[in-house]
């Protein structure tokens, strides 16, 4: 994930520069980031949750999305600088009055983002801490480098809780119970 521009830019900026670029862009407190071309494994991982997701969901209210599909956490009506706007690897949403005709606004249920060299901090740290203050109640992160899931979800009392899954074990949803994904199935 790289900085377009090191600089403040507003809301306003931002949509001005993603007007005249085919590059995703993501915008989180007026800096605006620069998704790389995704990896193979990346698109393979990506791929088998996806048709993971679309298996358990296809007889659901439920919807699997995949990159490039933006997603925008709006912010105060009047002050647009407080939107934040990422496109996640893979999110399930439950709710489609949310979406617009180019973008899913608030909080998708489940969101998964796979790890790269160039992104991790981003997914790490940004988007997690983004994520879980706007309610999103389940976020896996796929780390292909380190053949590992981590898992954050909101509990019934809205804490965060965190699992970790090795290569090996299995990594359990915790709102779609029914979506259980092997390790080995996605870190050859």
């Amino acid at each position: 994930m790289s900085l377009t521009d090191k600089n403040f830019n507003t809301y306003e900026e931002f949509e001005e520069k993603r007007k005249r670029t085919e590059n995703i862009l993501e915008y989180i407190d007026g800096i605006i980031y620069m998704s790389p071309s995704p990896s193979i494994e990346h698109q393979r991982i990506s791929s088998y949750l996806q048709g993971e997701l679309y298996q358990i969901l296809k007889s659901s209210h439920c919807e699997v999305f995949s990159a490039p599909t933006d997603v925008l956490f709006a912010g105060n009506a009047q002050n647009t600088n407080d939107h934040k706007r990422v496109v996640p690897d893979l999110f399930v949403t439950c709710q489609p009055e949310n979406f617009t005709k180019n973008e899913y606004a608030g909080a998708p249920e489940f969101i998964i983002e796979i790890l790269s060299r160039s992104n991790k901090s981003h997914d790490l740290v940004r988007k997690l801490n983004l994520y879980m203050e706007h309610g999103v109640k389940e976020y896996w992160i796929i780390d292909p480098m380190e053949n590992r899931i981590l898992i954050y979800s909101h509990d019934e009392n809205g804490e965060v809780q965190f699992d970790l899954v090795n290569k090996g074990d299995s990594a359990i949803s915790r709102i779609f119970n029914h979506f259980q994904i092997e390790t080995k199935n996605i870190f050859n």
